[in-house]
């Protein structure tokens, strides 16, 4: 099935952190040994937190690219921006995560480790499987004349 771009990115984060939020909510009652009353909304919380830096991030990322006039993303400049995302998503969960459970931040940081580790094989998986039933626009067949 093939869609518009702007309606395969809507659909994309929107099955992608609905998903993701049941999810991490069983992931966290476990690391944190609460019930789904106490995880979920911060599951939904790490998940808006997520969004929203996901745009400011790229959206300051891409413009210091355009300074430095970076026309290829090279391994070395997608790793930059992979550690940078990532960092400051920890740097956002941490703190969120001693307030909510009352734990220490080594407790805080094994949580985000842990949740860190799912989403990297989540994030694969989940990609991988939208791309089979969601194709690309230009990886779709194009029409036959009649």
């Amino acid at each position: 099935m093939t869609l518009s771009p702007l309606k395969r990115r809507l659909i994309y984060v929107t099955a992608f952190e609905i998903i993701a939020i049941i999810l991490s909510t069983l992931i966290l009652m476990k690391l944190s040994h609460s019930d789904a009353s106490e995880s979920l909304p911060i599951a939904v919380m790490m998940s808006v937190a997520a969004v929203v830096w996901n745009f400011i991030y790229n959206t300051a990322f891409e413009a210091w690219e355009r300074r430095r006039r970076i026309v290829r993303r090279t391994l070395w400049i997608r790793s930059v921006h992979a550690f940078g995302f990532e960092g400051g998503l920890v740097l956002i969960c941490l703190p969120l995560y001693m307030i909510w459970y009352d734990v220490g931040l080594v407790k805080a940081f094994m949580m985000e480790v842990a949740l860190l580790l799912f989403f990297l094989v989540y994030t694969f998986t989940f990609t991988l499987i939208f791309d089979k039933i969601f194709t690309l626009p230009h990886h779709s067949k194009p029409a036959t004349a009649s």
